[in-house]
């Protein structure tokens, strides 16, 4: 039996250390000519630097990011502070402060200004309850009320990271998984993380590395094409390049996008729409550390959302940037420095070089409509499951989403 998996992104990935770990002979097929889909690194020539596509933070809750990383051996690549805080400041104001959970599922935390956004009340948190209970055609603002305080300097913010998505068009039923299994088990589990020298170091290379040692056959610059089907089974994978006949008992994953699934298989339903993540690195004349020892920084009041600093690369993320999209890269980067300067304290002139990545389908729009429309892990073919942050996890179109369906579709074909 042999499985063949389309897509070298993170559920791509996934799927394959676990299959090639259960002894199965797993061969897989990568359009591009690198693996690691939006997770991946690059050296920029402009900076002189090794950036990531994007930015991407993960939580010490993130169950099945931790295995992979376990798998592939990968887990001390990560950073973060020492105990679970959300360092924030507002760009308007200039206000500090720091969103610090305590130890323990029992979230006495609240209870202390000093942990809490400022001008927010304790009781102010009880609205997160609703979330629990929130019909499927529910949006993030229709459930925590779209205004307020702890809306605003938490909430929005931490839903539009989440979800891609501007919080009055967001699901909110995902949002509710999210701290169900990392602020509501306490700050053991949502301790943020981030890739110490890059995403590839983390999350692509080792797991390629590990594949190579388990006897995985890894092709790039292999673009699906079609998929021929009879008797309800996948019998043959066209390439660019080449044709793969599928035997009767082998198993084909494919993890790929929403569009490129529906490009192959035309009946399939996958949600429509999408949202763009604009992401901006800039080479600081030194290093600088966004709060103490945190490279994290959440930003209130400005064009971004999110602060990541290493060593001298200051980026930041954009969500549900579709018309910042649309802007040319140096309007971009000089308006978005302002939100860093301010942020670090810097001089607001010359604006450093810096690199503007654009992603335009960065994930699906992550409406209630949209949710729906999710696929599950087994198709209707007997021998096709999918994987890719878009299928039916429960979970937002995350790092843990993509990692969880990989690991969901490989457990299907072992019980298979």
């Amino acid at each position: 039996m042999r499985v063949h998996i389309v897509g070298a992104g993170l559920a791509g990935l996934a799927a394959a250390v676990s299959l090639a770990a259960a002894g199965r002979r797993v061969t897989v097929y990568e359009s591009s000519g690198h693996a690691g889909g939006r997770c991946r690194s690059f050296h920029d020539s402009v900076l002189d630097a090794v950036i990531d596509n994007g930015n991407h933070l993960m939580m010490s809750g993130n169950r099945s990011a931790m295995a992979y990383l376990d798998e592939i051996g990968a887990r001390d690549t990560l950073t973060g502070p020492a105990v679970a805080e959300f360092p924030f400041v507002d760009l308007d104001s200039g206000a500090r402060w720091t969103v610090r959970p305590n130890a323990g599922p029992i979230p006495w935390w609240i209870l202390c200004a000093g942990r809490r956004p400022p001008a927010s009340r304790a009781r102010d948190f009880l609205a997160a309850l609703r979330l629990r209970s929130a019909p499927p055609t529910a949006t993030v603002e229709e459930v925590l009320g779209g205004s307020g305080s702890l809306y605003e300097t938490f909430w929005e913010p931490l839903a539009v990271a989440a979800l891609n998505t501007p919080a009055a068009q967001a699901a909110a039923q995902p949002l509710w998984q999210v701290l169900t299994e990392t602020f509501a088990h306490g700050a053991a589990s949502c301790r943020p993380l981030v890739a110490r020298k890059g995403l590839s170091a983390s999350l692509v290379d080792p797991a390629l590395e590990r594949l190579a040692a388990l006897g995985a056959d890894i092709r790039f610059s292999h673009r699906l094409k079609t998929v021929q089907t009879r008797d309800n089974l996948v019998t043959h994978l066209e390439f660019t390049e080449t044709g793969v006949v599928v035997q009767p008992t082998d198993a084909v994953i494919l993890a790929l996008p929403p569009q490129g699934l529906k490009s192959v298989l035309p009946g399939v339903s996958v949600p429509e729409g999408s949202h763009a993540i604009v992401n901006v690195h800039y080479r600081l004349p030194s290093p600088v550390m966004a709060h103490g020892d945190v490279s994290l920084l959440g930003l209130v009041g400005g064009v971004a959302q999110w602060l990541f600093v290493r060593h001298d690369i200051a980026s930041v993320t954009v969500s549900a940037a579709d018309d910042l999209a649309d802007q040319a890269a140096e309007l971009i980067g000089d308006r978005v420095w302002t939100d860093v300067s301010r942020a670090l304290e810097l001089p607001s002139a010359p604006v450093p070089p810096f690199r503007v990545v654009k992603e335009r389908r960065a994930t699906f729009a992550q409406t209630p409509a949209a949710m729906l429309l999710r696929a599950k892990t087994q198709s209707s073919l007997a021998n096709l499951c999918l994987a890719g942050d878009w299928t039916d996890t429960g979970l937002p179109a995350t790092i843990e989403s993509a990692v969880r369906s990989g690991h969901a579709a490989a457990d299907a074909v072992l019980e298979s």
